[in-house]
């Protein structure tokens, strides 16, 4: 397994410098984050990546999403989808990340219920996954679905559910991201609902149970590697962490121990 972490959480004004200090920290990879903004950051990109930069996946950061409410809004998620597939394939990565959607609906901060019945929530998602899937296809990338949380959203929260869709979906373009901070909030056992999607895994996202860095927390690290190393998972395991416990150089360096089972 090769060890990512999101270039928000790096030291560095650069990507060559943030990638100079990753790598001195032992990680493999940088993950972006960005919308439709990033087509426009190509030659950064570029340059970084012929600097030696390698770059897997890009990480959507901005509305709208796939599952908005909103017909329009949809389209304009699904046009940022393409541009973030394009984009991070075109500068050596693989991989583009979108939830369902972000904040739209939580059933459990609401006594409401949402405009769409669940089957129409399932046809919309599977319409612009089946679009993106196709994006993916043709530019040699992967659309990742992420689920969250169920203060988050409502539309897609465990392992099972996004499974569920890209299972009748039926496009290998198309994979399951596991995070480790929804999953410690919404599956009964983490280890074993990633043996029981090994098939559509394409992505780990790894993030504490208080969503700072790992070793932060009390998530089972060790369950979840070995539940990783069992089904012969090879991907990457990118740090995203809206904030850390202390700065990036005190805070970064025990992390690449802890996510190799050394922690």
């Amino acid at each position: 397994m090769k060890l990512g972490v999101q270039d928000r959480s790096l030291e560095g004004r650069s990507l060559e410098e943030k990638w100079r200090f990753a790598t001195d920290l032992g990680f493999d990879g940088i993950e972006l984050r960005g919308g439709p903004e990033l087509a426009d950051r190509l030659d950064e990109l570029k340059r970084a990546q012929r600097a030696g930069v390698v770059l897997p996946t890009v990480c959507l950061a901005a509305d709208p999403f796939i599952g908005d409410f909103d017909p329009e809004r949809r389209r304009v998620a699904v046009r940022t989808m393409k541009t973030l597939l394009s984009v991070i394939v075109e500068v050596g990565g693989f991989g583009a990340i979108t939830p369902a959607s972000f904040g739209i609906f939580s059933r459990r901060l609401s006594k409401s219920e949402p405009p769409r019945s669940p089957e129409e929530d399932r046809a919309v998602l599977l319409e612009a996954l089946a679009e993106l899937g196709e994006h993916a296809r043709k530019v040699g990338g992967v659309l990742l679905l992420e689920p969250l949380n169920r203060y988050e959203d409502y539309l897609v929260n465990t392992l099972a559910d996004a499974a569920s869709l890209i299972r009748e979906l039926g496009l290998p373009t198309v994979k399951l991201v596991a995070d480790t901070f929804h999953m410690n909030i919404e599956e009964a056992d983490p280890a074993d609902s990633l043996r029981r999607h090994a098939d559509v895994l394409g992505h780990v996202q790894v993030a504490d149970s208080n969503r700072l860095e790992p070793g932060a927390g009390h998530y089972d690290w060790k369950g979840t590697i070995g539940a990783l190393e069992e089904i012969g998972y090879e991907g990457w395991l990118a740090l995203e962490c809206r904030h850390l416990s202390a700065a990036p150089g005190v805070a970064l360096p025990p992390v690449p121990a802890v996510l190799r089972g050394q922690g």
